[in-house]
């Protein structure tokens, strides 16, 4: 490689940027963290507007597994389990479920200093470029250059989603609007946007506004139906009440299609296009727009050596399974932007998920620019000694529980010189590509993941027979066996209600009876226990 400054710079002293900074620094990479704030997580002074989180911070777990804890755990970011005397976990911090978020700030500060980063504060990226070399050049403050072979793009979604219609301009953006009710007393307000931000304001506002209306064209998604943190939160549903039990308010599905100024020149007119109304039009009028619509990349700051391509209408920057521009080579992202890969699926938009993309990211990266192996550990080569090991992993992994589905291990077997390796924490998007895991015809993957819910999730017919775990709603193991990429046998481990997969005829019989079926060639495998072994 050419000389030049670092390895990698980190843009943004957020906690992704510490997160990557950590693993980076454990693999003696040099990197720089440019943040253009005095402090680490400056985005948590201003944000969420109303201070609370929404990322629980559960103290009593009732475990005192380091790992296994992290499954409630939504705020603390990762570190080896001796680092502990270093920095505690978030929970030390405040005992509060929805913590306040100032909280989060001073954890994060101490996170930079007790590992002792190597973060440079007043230090505001104003260009990213490529030069002749490939590598990045990185513009601080407007005139001093920093060089490195890479460059991880950690600042989070900067810029307001300012849909493109007439007038919306006359609306307030979520990032400035007063949040003070008592500046909206007797108001009539329109919130447009259904996500939690939309809701987080309503809440804040109904005691005091005469009426508040919430609108977008989609009905309101439910987080606890959907397993996605980024639908609606029960924390913030509260509106519904008063909408449900007519208290002036409602939630419409209809598409904003143009906002202007009233006659009296002060209140604003509003035209919408009802979604279930079968085409029905109407001008609505209130006192205030606030607009909640979220946020999208901001891409000023690059030159046009190094702009990445966007997807999900500007909102992401595009990227591979690794997390890397699909079109500036070297160029990575971390944080909320990972969200593209898993977009309304996951929880890489969130800490909680996140944090696990930034440990797996430093590792494809080491593995790419520097041939650095993926770590893995010889298992039994038995259909015993696989069973011991994902029981081991599914009843304590915190990587596979909070990306459910979307991040989970590899077990690679060869029965010719009777080894078997296992791989911890990959996204399953990496394990199926060209030079992954492809060039071996017997390998396993291992995840927890949901099913769909149907109708009411919380008055679900529930088939409680391991021979329909394929069934099964809420968070269980699944098994895949692969062949050459191909998906060959499949099997659904039965939910448990205390997630402990462990029962002797209902979990570890169903599993070995699968991976002896796998070692004998046997394929299209599915498990049937007579019922009265269950008896």
């Amino acid at each position: 490689m050419n000389k030049v400054d670092y390895f990698t710079t980190i843009v943004g002293a957020g906690p992704a940027g510490l997160q990557i900074a950590y693993y980076l620094q454990k693999n003696n990479q040099p990197y720089v963290i440019l943040e253009k704030h005095d402090g680490a997580g400056a985005t948590f002074r201003s944000f969420p507007r109303h201070e609370i989180l929404i990322s629980i911070n559960k103290v009593y777990t009732g475990t005192t597994d380091y790992e296994k804890h992290l499954r409630w755990d939504w705020n603390s970011l990762l570190h080896d389990e001796e680092d502990l005397a270093k920095l505690p976990l978030f929970k030390e911090y405040t005992g509060d479920y929805f913590p306040h978020r100032k909280y989060l700030v001073q954890y994060l500060e101490d996170y930079a200093k007790a590992f002792k980063l190597n973060v440079q504060y007043n230090s505001k990226v104003t260009n990213v470029a490529k030069n002749q070399d490939g590598n990045f050049v990185v513009t601080v403050n407007g005139n001093k250059q920093i060089t490195s072979n890479t460059c991880v793009v950690c600042t989070g979604f900067w810029s307001t989603n300012q849909p493109d219609l007439p007038g919306f301009d006359l609306s307030e953006p979520y990032t400035t609007m007063n949040v003070d009710p008592k500046n909206f007393a007797g108001q009539e307000v329109l919130i447009v946007g259904k996500g939690n931000s939309g809701f987080e304001t309503a809440d804040n506002l109904v005691g005091t506004t005469s009426l508040i209306h919430i609108v977008s064209p989609d009905p309101v998604k439910f987080a606890w139906k959907t397993h996605y943190v980024g639908d609606l939160r029960a924390v913030n549903n509260n509106f519904l009440d008063t909408y449900q039990l007519k208290s002036q308010n409602a939630v419409l599905d209809a598409l904003v299609t143009g906002i202007r100024r009233n006659a009296d020149g002060k209140r604003l007119d509003v035209d919408m296009e009802y979604a279930h109304a079968r085409g029905e039009k109407e001008t609505l009028t209130y006192d205030r727009v606030l607009n909640c619509t979220g946020f999208i990349f901001d891409s000023t700051i690059y030159d046009d050596s190094a702009t990445p391509m966007t997807s999900y209408g500007n909102k992401f920057p595009k990227q591979t399974e690794n997390w890397e521009s699909t079109n500036v080579e070297g160029l990575y992202f971390g944080g909320v932007l990972m969200h593209e890969r898993d977009y309304k699926k996951n929880t890489s938009g969130f800490i909680h998920g996140w944090r696990y993309n930034c440990r797996i990211l430093v590792k494809q990266m080491m593995k790419k620019h520097f041939d650095v192996p993926f770590e893995s550990y010889d298992i039994p080569c038995t259909p015993k000694g696989l069973v011991d090991a994902v029981v081991a992993r599914v009843n304590r992994a915190s990587c596979m529980w909070q990306q459910f589905g979307f991040i989970g291990d590899v077990i690679v077997v060869d029965q010719k010189s009777n080894t078997a390796k296992y791989y911890d924490e990959f996204t399953m998007q990496q394990v199926n590509v060209k030079n992954g895991f492809l060039r071996n015809n017997h390998y396993y993957t291992v995840t927890l993941e949901f099913n769909k819910v149907c109708g009411d999730p919380f008055a679900i017919n529930r088939n409680p027979n391991p021979e329909a775990a394929d069934t099964s709603i809420f968070l269980h193991p699944v098994i895949r066996q692969y062949n050459n990429g191909r998906v060959i046998n499949t099997i659904h481990i039965l939910e448990d209600l205390y997630t402990n997969w462990t029962h002797p005829k209902q979990h570890i019989a169903p599993m070995r009876a699968f991976f002896e079926a796998c070692f004998k060639g046997q394929k299209n495998f599915r498990y049937n226990m007579p019922m009265k072994s269950m008896m």
